[in-house]
Order: structure tokens, then C-alpha cells, then sequence
């Protein structure tokens, strides 16, 4: 067996009906280039091959009720591929409907007896391509992870043949309730210790974090974001949708202006969410402030699946001039992200260690139940990722992948996830909202085309200014 850490069962418990934590991913293929053609039955028999050298596709959760400490991993002795791989088709096969049927997907629970993947394969479409809709738990895969996952089902060339093992990889083994119950108590009954060897230091934070904010050297702090209709109590109902924007055109805003591509990115964020705002009169006074995930895997010794870090991050959708908020946000992610770096890569995977199944479950569930995220300031508005990918094109399972759009799970107070994703000279967004508090989720995923549209605009005319400027001198 393989005991979860305290981040990974965090995600377990912070489930409720309304509140689903799995991490989803859009992939839209061109099946004409699948060596002798698509096929359901094909691809489903090759996923079944690949799946069985992998064996975060074979693990399920198993407990003991008088177990003290987090669940653990076991093999499924009973997998079966076809409990996991569907055949659906969309009835109309426009980006709309695709997302509509993917937003009904993403709205339903997963089987916790089960191993907690799902795939979609979804026919129909107008142009013929085919998309595959995946469902994994957060408590299985985090964006380095999942991404790493994904790549053993790619290659760089429709034809290659698949990985050749001498033996089949290790899986999580077996445990019998006694295993977990004892193993679980003695975890359990050290606590204490490393809670009080963690205290001094995290008690210490705080005033220097008042510190910080005091010289402008702070990340915004939690429970100051300004409220907007996408910060209220979620439904279980999810929304989609995405757009596929150029990289060059992204590069080309970072070249001119000498910043990040993460800064871009946040700046056309920003930019369309003021237009989204803007046009439903509620766009506010203050910034709205993001959570960015930072993956801590090349810094963290800490078992478990999901090596991150959170950090806070103003969007400056305060600001009008989009030049203006791209030197703002640059200057700020500097600022926050040596703050987020001197609070540490561990603190919340440590802490999330001490979370208890039960107090913590049943919390989640009374905060859920008499929506209380309505009642207190707002701790962010939304969550925004940006996950770098191969600059090559990509083959799933021999068919080309035309779009990949990462959509992240929605939490209480905080109703939209944004997730960007490069590939092959594109930038794809993805678009997870609850769809009662964004009922018009397209408006926003458009908005990013126009946002980006005005950075590249103010860089052209910022470089012809300066080559006029060059020759006059």
C-alpha cells in the first residue's frame, strides 16, 4: 500500500457534492492521421496495453474506519479498462454543444471504489476531428503529474511504435484493514512532535509577512480580493469553454516590453476579464487578485503526488492601459513570487498533513451547505495556471492533437479557473466556471483573443516608435 500524503487526501476531503475536485483536459485529435484510420475499439485495446505499465491507472483508494491517518493506495485487483474508456457522441457538433456535453461530464462525481480516471472519447464533431474528455482526481495527479501522464500516451510521430518494458513497473500494492489501522496509528501518534517542531516557525511568519507589506515587498493578502459575480457559493453544475490563441503573438508582447510569458499571460487575463466585467457592470474599483499553483516538485522532498505551492497575485484590472498593467503585474510577480519562495516549498504540504478526514470533511461539508463563502471577504476571485508544453506537435496514439485545453476544478468563493497551456506554437486556454455563477462563459473565453489583440497592437506601435526614434538619432 501507499500511504497518501496530507495534500493529496486534502483533496479528498475538501470534496463535496458541489465542491468536485477532479482535474479535467479537453483534447481535440485528427483522427485521418491514425495509421489505417480511426477507430473506438482501436484505441480503446491500445490505452488498455499502455494503462498496464502505469500504474497511477491501476491504484485505488482503500480506508479502514478505525484507521487514525489518511487513505492509502492499492491495486485494483478488479480493473477493467472498460469501466473507464466511453464512446459518446455530441448531437451537433459545434464548439458550444462539445463544451456543453464536456461541462455535463465535468459536473458528474467520480466512483471513489474505482480507480479515479475516466476518458471520453467524443464523436460527431462537424470538421471530423474527435476530442477525449479526461477525469482524474486532484488526489491522483497534480499539473506535473498529469502532465507526465499524458506523455506516456503521446509520441512525436503517429507511427511510433510503445515503450518496450522488461518488466511491468511497481503498483501500489495490497493492504487488509489491520495494515492500514496499525500503520495509520503509528503516524498518528507522532503528530504531535512534528506539529511542535513546525509552530516556531509558522507563528513567525505572520509578522513578517506584516513586514513585507509594510515596505511593498508583500504578496495581497488572503480575505482582500473585491467581490464579483464569480465569488459566491458553487453549484455542481460546470461550465466550458476555450480558445486557441497565437504564441507568437504572446512572444512577441514579452520580447518588445522585456517581461515573462507568465506575465503576458496574466495581463490578457486581466484584459479579458475587464471587458467581461466591464459589459456586466460590475467591473470593481480594486484589482482582482488570482491564486497562481506553483509546482515545488524540483524542491520538495515531501512524499506524495502533489509537489505545489500556492501563490496570491494581483491582475491589475484596475489598471486601463493594458502596457500599464503588463509592467505592473511584472514587477508584482517578482515581488510575490520571492515571497511566496521565503514562506517556503513545504509549508502547505507540511500543514496539510495534520488535516483530519473527519473534522476536516465534515467542515467542508456545513461551510458548503450554509454558503458561507457569501459571509466573508473574499479570499481570491479565481485561480489562474499556466503550464508550459512541447513547442513540437504531438500524436495521441497516432492520431495528431490539433488543441489541448487543461481545465482545473472550481472552488467556494471562487468560481472560474483559468488554465493555459502552450503547444506546437499555440496557446491554448481552458475555461472551467459554475455555471450559475458565469452563466456566459463564451463572452469571457472570446475576450481573450480581443486582450491579446491590444498587446500586440501596443507592441507594434511601441517598436515603430523606437525605430523612428533609432534613425532620428
Amino acid at each position: 500500500m501507499e500511504r497518501l500524503s496530507g495534500m493529496d487526501a486534502s483533496f479528498l476531503y475538501l470534496e463535496t457534492p458541489t465542491q468536485m475536485l477532479h482535474v479535467c483536459g479537453l483534447i481535440i485529435l485528427d483522427g485521418s492521421t491514425i495509421p489505417g484510420g480511426y477507430s473506438f475499439a482501436k484505441l480503446r485495446d491500445e490505452l488498455a496495453i499502455r494503462v498496464e505499465t502505469m500504474p497511477s491507472f491501476k491504484r485505488r483508494l482503500e480506508d479502514s474506519r478505525f484507521n487514525l491517518d489518511h487513505p492509502v493506495w492499492v491495486d485494483d485487483s478488479d480493473f477493467d479498462i472498460e469501466r473507464h474508456v466511453h464512446r459518446i457522441a455530441v448531437p451537433a457538433g459545434g464548439r458550444e454543444e462539445l463544451a456543453e456535453l464536456c461541462g455535463s461530464i465535468a459536473s458528474q462525481p467520480m466512483d471513489r471504489t474505482r480507480p479515479l480516471w475516466e476518458m471520453f472519447f467524443i464523436e460527431g464533431l462537424e470538421d471530423g476531428s474527435i476530442a477525449v474528455m479526461s477525469k482524474m482526481h486532484h488526489a491522483n495527479v497534480d499539473g506535473v503529474t498529469g502532465a507526465n501522464l499524458m506523455s506516456q500516451l503521446c509520441s512525436l510521430e503517429p507511427d511510433t511504435p510503445r515503450p518496450e518494458f522488461d518488466h511491468r513497473p511497481k503498483g501500489a500494492g495490497t493492504a487488509s484493514s489491520l495494515d492500514i489501522t496499525i500503520d495509520g496509528m503509528l503516524a498518528f501518534v507522532s503528530r504531535p512532535l512534528r506539529m511542535a517542531k513546525m509552530l516556531p516557525g509558522s507563528l513567525a511568519l505572520l509578522p513578517r509577512w506584516i513586514d513585507r507589506a509594510r515596505k511593498g515587498e508583500a504578496m495581497p493578502a488572503p480575505f482582500t480580493a473585491p467581490r464579483t459575480s464569480l465569488n459566491g457559493a458553487i453549484t455542481g453544475h460546470r461550465s466550458i469553454a476555450y480558445g486557441e490563441l497565437s504564441l507568437d503573438d504572446v512572444k512577441l508582447v514579452k520580447n518588445t516590453f522585456g517581461v515573462k510569458v507568465n506575465d503576458v499571460v496574466l495581463t490578457m487575463c486581466a484584459g479579458a476579464l475587464r471587458k467581461y466585467l466591464e459589459n456586466r457592470d460590475e467591473l470593481p474599483d480594486e484589482s482582482l487578485v488570482s491564486i497562481v499553483p506553483v509546482s515545488v516538485h524540483d524542491k520538495s522532498d515531501r512524499p506524495g503526488t502533489n509537489q505545489i505551492s500556492a501563490m496570491f497575485t494581483q491582475l491589475g484590472t484596475d489598471i486601463a492601459d493594458p502596457i500599464e498593467r503588463l509592467y505592473m503585474i511584472a514587477e508584482r510577480n517578482t515581488i510575490n513570487k520571492d515571497h511566496n519562495e521565503a514562506l517556503g516549498a513545504t509549508l502547505l504540504q507540511d500543514w496539510a498533513q495534520f488535516a483530519a478526514p473527519a473534522v476536516f470533511g465534515s467542515a467542508m461539508r456545513v461551510y458548503a451547505s450554509l454558503k458561507l463563502a457569501e459571509r466573508h471577504p473574499v479570499v481570491h476571485n479565481l485561480v489562474v495556471s499556466n503550464v508550459p508544453g512541447p513547442p513540437l506537435p504531438l500524436y495521441f496514439m497516432g492520431a495528431r492533437i490539433k488543441q489541448m485545453y487543461p481545465l482545473g476544478p472550481v472552488f467556494h468563493g471562487a468560481g472560474l479557473n483559468v488554465t493555459v497551456m502552450s503547444l506546437n506554437g499555440r496557446l491554448n486556454v481552458g475555461l472551467v466556471a459554475c455555471k450559475e455563477l458565469a452563466p456566459h462563459l463564451w463572452d469571457l473565453a472570446d475576450a481573450f483573443s480581443e486582450a491579446l489583440a491590444e498587446l500586440v497592437k501596443a507592441a507594434r506601435t511601441h517598436a515603430r516608435k523606437r525605430k523612428r526614434s533609432a534613425a532620428s538619432s
